[in-house]
């Protein structure tokens, strides 16, 4: 199976794992079972304490129940203020993400070319790893509070536990991660440059069609020296003037002889 088949299957599971994560995370605002507590008044009657980010809500086995807002917005804690900033970040940057998936996947065949549809989904993925790290935050912050003011023993207060919306905001946001970190990874990897490529060295035969001699270097032991027809040419030029001396020399020995 070719490599282009391979990551187009890994890039469609990721986008549904990431779809997933991200509708389970918008499924737990509206959910009112973030924190829960049970209180028995009488022996029939009990009543059940559920609140979320939005509101407080009780309940009875007679099956009668209200919730009520929060009764003024700036009176709330700081606590509250960020998770809800947190919980409507994951949301809306895990759709952007899912828009900017759908636009860069090989399948989608929308886009120009690979590189491009690659950081394409580079972007969607480092969007939905956003999202996944902004809704965890937000469950593992709300959860530690709970948690803590639960095993608190000078908390006097009403304690709570944690409701089923804090799971599914976990598993969704693992989700997310999970898919996220898998698509980024393989479309980094195809869509970013690489830098262990590094450029290659001019050669010696490059150098000369440009005209040019590459020179060795300082401390190298190559000594320049002429080229080796001049070498010829002085030998042949120091065998001529041998024998024309010798010539010489014997003409001279001649005439001293008559």
């Amino acid at each position: 199976m070719k490599y282009r088949t391979i990551v187009m299957y890994m890039e469609i599971g990721c986008f549904v794992s990431c779809l997933c994560g991200w509708i389970l995370v918008c499924s737990t605002l509206p959910t009112e079972y973030w924190t829960f507590s049970e209180v028995g008044s009488v022996v029939i009657t009990t009543s059940n304490y559920y609140s979320n980010l939005w509101r407080d809500c009780i309940s009875d086995t007679t099956g009668v129940s209200d919730c009520k807002d929060y009764p003024s917005l700036l009176a709330l804690p700081v606590f509250l203020h960020a998770c809800r900033a947190l919980a409507v970040c994951a949301v809306i940057t895990g759709f952007f993400g899912g828009v900017l998936t759908l636009i860069g996947m090989k399948c989608t065949k929308i886009g120009g070319s690979e590189i491009a549809n690659a950081r394409v989904t580079f972007a969607g993925g480092i969007t939905y790893l956003v999202s996944g790290f902004c809704g965890m935050i937000t469950y593992s912050w709300w959860a530690n509070k709970v948690i803590t003011e639960f095993v608190d023993p000078n908390f006097r207060a009403q304690k709570f536990e944690l409701g089923a919306a804090v799971f599914v905001g976990w598993g969704g946001s693992i989700l997310l991660l999970c898919g996220a970190a898998v698509m980024t990874y393989f479309s980094g990897k195809e869509g970013l440059p690489s830098s262990s490529t590094k450029r290659r060295p001019a050669s010696y035969a490059t150098a000369r069609t440009r005209g040019t001699y590459m020179l060795p270097a300082a401390s190298s032991r190559v000594t320049i020296g002429p080229p080796l027809f001049y070498e010829g040419r002085k030998s042949r030029s120091s065998r001529a003037t041998t024998a024309r001396q010798t010539a010489k020399s014997f003409g001279q020995a001649r005439d001293s002889f008559v």
